[in-house]
């Protein structure tokens, strides 16, 4: 008898202790990867990360009433990176919903590629990062995950962000960090960056892409006792022989508890239209996009956590579109100013950055008398939008 109560008492122990353990393995731990909580084998290693970054929705168009309602993903990347040593790691990104066609790229990489590339670590002040990368330019919303990002300002959306080359960084203090950056100006052909493009006889404009087709970067990333921040940059790309773009972007963020702020200034002066926004407007102009343009765009978002898991945002964008001096025919001045708003309630329900979303995007562009004498007409635009954004850990 005491032997039967010995193994019914030892019996119920080893079910209780299995039972604690697959209590335990059913609670899902946000911050777990997916292939950890899959296996039950704890990762040990810094060496390899892999993520899926996430942003779907359903949205609903209006323009001039409603238009139509669609799911959409999108952003949908996956990246991996990690950290081989204390002095060599890597990062590969890359856009599942983007051609891979690399025909015709000048570092032989398709543009759904955002990032592939080494990192060195030379010392506790400078650091190198060579290969396809973010330009370091300044300003919050363009150093933020895509996937966080509801609708880009037209500077963001009409530039090119992705580009091989290398990037020296220097950390002047833990908390103020410059970067000289040295990429490639453009992806793709020069003849299809600016429009080059035969005349009716045959002729093809002077324009010859220079001998170094770079472009140069200096940034300031400055962090004042982690209430105020910085992202300022100044850039210089060679676009073609004797034709330069000038850009600057000045990024400053507040950040006081609940509530976090910022405001980003950009301006880019092209002597070749880059962005094509004129050129869309007034057409191309002996064989090539329009000379001497002028991009100026103000960028504010305010987010208030009134609640530990959910956060109210608003935000607005100014724009103009302008061309800076007289060229071909093509009369000096603005051509369109464009506004965005945009609200939104943002839920989190784990401690990873898992959230739903609900927003308004509303974009407005005037044109100029000037730019309605060619044919353009003013127009608003709007979208309702429900949905997720997730960087989903998987390893």
């Amino acid at each position: 008898m005491k032997k039967l109560i010995f193994m019914l008492l030892l019996t119920g122990s080893i079910q209780g202790i299995y039972a604690q353990k697959a209590e335990k393995k059913d609670k899902f731990s946000p911050n777990t990867p997916l292939f950890e909580e899959l296996t039950d084998v704890k990762k040990k290693t810094d060496k390899f990360n892999l993520y899926l970054n996430m942003q779907g929705s359903f949205d609903a168009h209006f323009r001039d009433g409603f238009q139509e309602g669609d799911f959409n993903m999108h952003q949908l990347r996956i990246e991996a990176k990690g950290n081989i040593n204390n002095w060599l790691s890597y990062r590969y990104r890359q856009r599942l919903n983007r051609s891979n066609d690399a025909n015709g790229m000048i570092d032989n990489l398709p543009t759904s590629i955002d990032y592939a590339g080494i990192g060195i670590q030379l010392n506790e002040q400078f650091s190198l990062f060579a290969g396809k990368q973010c330009a370091a330019y300044g300003g919050f919303e363009f150093d933020l995950n895509p996937i966080d990002v509801y609708q880009y300002c037209d500077m963001i959306d009409y530039m090119s962000n992705f580009m091989t080359g290398l990037n020296v960084g220097y950390n002047i203090t833990p908390d103020q960090q410059l970067n000289l950056q040295i990429l490639n100006s453009r992806n793709g052909s020069f003849d299809s960056t600016y429009g080059i493009t035969e005349d009716a006889e045959g002729n093809v404009p002077n324009l010859k892409s220079g001998k170094m087709p770079l472009v140069y970067t200096l940034n300031w990333n400055g962090n004042f006792n982690n209430v105020f921040k910085t992202r300022w940059s100044a850039s210089i790309m060679n676009e073609a022989k004797n034709h330069n773009m000038y850009y600057y972007a000045i990024g400053n963020e507040l950040n006081l508890g609940k509530w976090n702020a910022f405001v980003d200034f950009m301006y880019s002066k092209e002597d070749i239209d880059r962005k094509g926004i004129i050129t869309s407007i007034v057409g191309h102009q002996g064989g090539h996009n329009v000379f001497d343009t002028g991009y100026l765009s103000v960028v504010a978002k305010c987010n208030y956590r009134f609640l530990p898991k959910w956060n109210a945002f608003v935000k607005g964008m100014y724009e103009t579109a302008s061309v800076t001096k007289v060229s071909e025919g093509v009369e000096k001045g603005n051509y369109r100013t464009s506004w965005g708003y945009l609200a939104g309630i943002e839920f989190y329900p784990m401690e990873t950055n898992l959230h739903f979303f609900v927003t308004y995007v509303g974009r407005c562009y005037d044109f100029t008398s000037r730019a309605k004498a060619l044919g353009q007409t003013d127009y608003t635009t709007n979208r309702v939008s429900v949905g997720f954004i997730w960087q989903m850990p998987v390893f």
